[in-house]
Formats: structure tokens, C-alpha cells, sequence
């Protein structure tokens, strides 16, 4: 005879696999390599192309310009420029106090993106003219026709947080949740 206790195997619990390790040293890597390219490319376009006619390059695929953006994409928020820099606080919060939960890689560069992203415009916003939190954001990528006739003016924050933003709607549609397990195995532990 064992020592052992006897358990039904009807009501024992399946064992739970060990989770993926932590990821936040991905958003850590990732986050200030995407900030330093986008105010790298910002300030290489203020000197440049500041008071300069739209430059066409790639045969008119994106046209190169400086506009100083007061709103959000397509002119949203204009006078609102306050309320945008809350807003990318939060979100900067928001992430911060997820990053160590993270387990899922694509959870991490997605969440990394839209970081670096967000606080690229949030530096606009504190530093560049008119002013602290009323500041303008530079933007400079004016894709198929210039002054935004197709596509609104962009630069490469704005490009990192859509990107960003697609990877963690992909992983949600995938079922993969940002501590690394699959929402189905959560709804089957309840």
C-alpha cells in the first residue's frame, strides 16, 4: 500500500501548462528603436524639406512634405490638440501597466509599436511649436498624390501604431491572448 491519496479521475483537474516566458524585454528592445527612427526621420524632414515644394520620389508613390498637424488623421480633432495628448498618455500608461503580463511575441511587438508610436507624436505634442501640449505633429509622407489630395499626410509614429494596432487585432482574431495562453483554453478553465 501507498501513502499516496486516491483522486478521482472524473473531478481531477488537467494539469496547466506552464506559460510562455515574459516578454517584456521584446517591447523594451523593440519600442525605443521605433522612436529613435521616427524622430530621427522627423528631423532629418524638418531640415530638408521645411518651406519646400512636395518632393516625388518612388515615381509618385509618396510625395515628401512638411505638414504640421494640429489633429488627428484627415483633419479629425483640430483645436483638440490637448485632449490627443491625454489620450497618448493613456494609452502609454495603458501599455506600461500591461508589459509585465506579456507572454505572447506578437502581443509584444504589436503593443512595442504602437508605444513607440504613440510617443513619437507625444514628444510633437510636448515639444514642437505652438507649444507644450498644444504642440503640432510633424508629418511628412504624402503617399500617390501630395498635400494629402489621396491619403492623409503621415510620418513614421503614425505607421507604427497602425501597424502596431493591426498585430494585436490579428492576435485577438487568432484567439491569442497577450499573456500568452489562447482564449479558448481560458474559457475552458472556467
Amino acid at each position: 500500500m501507498t501513502d499516496e491519496p486516491r483522486t478521482d479521475p472524473e473531478t481531477a483537474e488537467p494539469p496547466v501548462a506552464p506559460l510562455p516566458p515574459r516578454k517584456v524585454w521584446l517591447v523594451a528592445a523593440v519600442a525605443p528603436v521605433v522612436l529613435v527612427i521616427d524622430q530621427i526621420t522627423k528631423q532629418l524632414a524638418l531640415a530638408g524639406l521645411e518651406h519646400e515644394q512636395p518632393v516625388r520620389v518612388l515615381g509618385g508613390l509618396f510625395y515628401l512634405q512638411i505638414v504640421r498637424n494640429p489633429g488627428a488623421a484627415w483633419g479629425m480633432a483640430t483645436g483638440m490638440t490637448w485632449v490627443l495628448t491625454l489620450i497618448a498618455l493613456a494609452v502609454v500608461i495603458g501599455i506600461i501597466w500591461v508589459m509585465p503580463k506579456l507572454r505572447s511575441t506578437g502581443w509584444a511587438i504589436g503593443l512595442a509599436l504602437v508605444l513607440a508610436g504613440a510617443l513619437g507624436n507625444l514628444l510633437d505634442r510636448f515639444f514642437r511649436a505652438p507649444g507644450a501640449m498644444h504642440g503640432h505633429v510633424v508629418d511628412f509622407l504624402s503617399p500617390f498624390a501630395p498635400n494629402g489630395e489621396a491619403f492623409p499626410v503621415f510620418n513614421i509614429a503614425d505607421s507604427s501604431i497602425c501597424v502596431g494596432g493591426a498585430l494585436i487585432v490579428l492576435m485577438a482574431v487568432l484567439g491569442r491572448d497577450y499573456d500568452g495562453r489562447r482564449t479558448s483554453d481560458k474559457k475552458d478553465a472556467r
